[in-house]
C-alpha cells in the first residue's frame, strides 16, 4: 500500500482503525447539536412504534384542558443576561440564521427555535396539542454559576420574565421560580421575593446544585421556607452524571438525566429532608426517573445496611410523598409509575420543546386508556391544585 508523501505509517493505521470503529457501529446519523436537542419527530427511516408518541393520535384534541407542568422557557430577558452579564463567566448567547445558541454552567446547546422564547409561538404549539397551560419552567443551564451576584440577576431575570408571561396570558402561563442556589442568602431573598409575584407558582430546583445534593444541610433552611411559604418544587435534572463512559450514543441525557432526578430523589429520602419537611410537596421529572423500578431494592438496603440511615420508615413509604410527571415514554411504563404511586400522583407533562420528550402530550395521555377519572386527574387534576389554578 502507497502512503504518499508526509503520511506515515502509524497514521494510516490509526486512521484504519477510526474507520473500522466507525463501521461496527454502524451508519451514523448527523451528530445532534451539543447538549439537547429540539423536538422535530423521528429521524427518516426510523421508527418509535413502541413508545407512546409512536402510537398516539395526530388529530388535535377537540379541547384544550391539559395543565403541562414540564415545559421549559428562555426568556429574552435572561437569554440577555446570559450574553451579557455571563461572559466573564463562560456565558454565550448568539443569534444565527438557524436559531439560537446558549452556553453556561457547563452546558452548551442549541440552535434553540424562536417558539423557545416567543410566546405567540408557543400558545400555537399548545392550541394543537390541547394544552391550556404551561408551567413554565428553566432548563439547563440553572442560576448555579458564576459569581452569587450574577447567578441572583440570572435568576431574577427568568423569574420576572415568567411572571410577565402570566400577567399578559393569565389563564395560559405561570411561573415555577429559579433560584441561585449556590448561595443560601441570596436563594433564600429571591425565594422571599418571587414567591410574592402573582403567577409565580412554585419553585423550580436541578437535581443537583453542581454536584452538591440536597442532603447538604445548608440547603435545608430553604426546603423550610418553601414549605413554610406552601410553594410545591419541580425537579429537572443538571448534569453531573456519568463521565466518559456517558459522553457517547446522547447516554448523557437518555440515562443520564433520569439517574439525576433518582439520585436527588433518594438524597432526600435518606438525608431526611422529607422528614424535617412533612408538608414540602416535591414532583419528580421523567416519571420518577429509576425510582420506581428501584424502590425494592432501597427497601432492602434500608432492612439489611448500617449504612443507610435508620428512617422513621422504609424508603417505599415515601413513594406518594412525591408527585411525578409522565414523561415516561412507554405506555407500560406509565402505567406501571400509576399502579405504583396512584393516578392522583402523576401528572401531564411534555418536556417542551425538546427532542427527548412528547410532542403531543395529550394524545399520549389518551393513549393509556385510563379511566375518566385518573384521566382528568393526570391532565389537570393535581396540577391545578399545586399549582392553585
Amino acid at each position: 500500500m502507497s502512503e504518499g508523501p508526509g503520511v506515515s505509517r502509524r497514521n494510516v493505521i490509526q486512521a484504519g482503525v477510526a474507520v473500522t470503529a466507525a463501521m461496527a457501529v454502524g451508519p451514523q446519523a448527523e451528530a445532534q447539536i451539543s447538549g439537547v436537542g429540539v423536538a422535530q419527530g423521528t429521524l427518516p427511516g426510523r421508527s418509535a412504534q413502541f413508545t407512546l408518541e409512536g402510537n398516539a393520535s395526530t388529530v388535535t384534541p377537540r379541547q384544550k384542558l391539559g395543565i403541562d407542568i414540564h415545559a421549559h422557557y428562555y426568556p429574552q430577558t435572561w437569554l440577555d443576561v446570559i450574553g451579557t452579564d455571563g461572559k466573564p463567566f463562560g456565558g454565550e448567547y448568539r443569534q444565527t440564521a438557524e436559531g439560537y445558541f446558549l452556553k453556561g454552567g457547563g452546558f452548551s446547546g442549541g440552535p434553540f427555535p424562536a417558539k423557545f422564547t416567543d410566546l405567540k409561538l408557543r400558545l400555537a404549539d399548545m392550541d394543537a396539542q390541547g394544552v391550556e397551560m404551561h408551567a413554565l419552567s428553566l432548563t439547563r443551564p440553572m442560576p448555579y454559576f458564576g459569581s452569587p451576584d450574577f447567578a441572583l440577576k440570572l435568576a431574577r431575570a427568568f423569574n420576572d420574565a415568567a411572571n410577565d408571561a402570566h400577567l399578559q396570558y393569565p389563564n395560559r402561563f405561570v411561573g415555577l421560580m429559579a433560584l441561585p442556589m449556590s448561595d443560601r442568602d441570596r436563594a433564600m431573598d429571591e425565594l422571599e421575593r418571587a414567591a410574592k409575584l402573582p403567577g409565580i407558582r412554585g419553585v423550580y430546583l436541578g437535581c443537583n446544585v453542581e454536584g452538591r445534593d440536597f442532603s447538604d444541610p445548608e440547603f435545608l433552611p430553604v426546603f423550610k421556607r418553601i414549605e413554610s411559604l406552601n410553594l410545591p418544587v419541580f425537579l429537572h435534572p443538571n448534569g453531573a452524571i456519568g463521565g466518559k463512559r456517558f459522553e457517547p450514543f446522547y447516554l448523557a441525557n437518555i440515562l443520564g438525566n433520569p439517574f439525576d432526578t433518582t439520585i436527588a430523589a433518594c438524597h432526600l429520602i435518606y438525608g431526611g429532608v422529607l422528614d424535617a419537611c412533612p408538608k414540602l410537596q416535591i414532583t419528580l421529572p421523567h416519571a420518577g426517573g429509576a425510582i420506581p423500578m428501584l424502590i425494592g431494592r432501597m427497601d432492602q438496603g434500608y432492612a439489611v445496611r448500617r449504612d443507610v440511615p435508620n428512617l422513621p420508615q422504609p424508603p417505599s413509604a415515601y413513594m406518594r410523598r412525591f408527585t411525578y410527571d409522565m414523561v415516561g415514554h412507554r405506555g407500560s411504563v406509565v402505567k406501571f409509575l400509576i399502579s405504583e404511586v396512584g393516578a392522583d400522583r402523576v401528572m401531564l407533562g411534555s418536556d417542551y420543546c425538546l427532542d427527548m420528550g412528547y410532542l403531543r402530550p395529550v394524545q399520549d395521555l389518551d393513549e393509556l386508556r385510563l379511566s375518566a377519572r385518573d384521566r382528568d386527574l393526570i391532565l389537570h387534576g393535581t396540577a391545578a391544585k399545586l399549582l392553585k389554578i
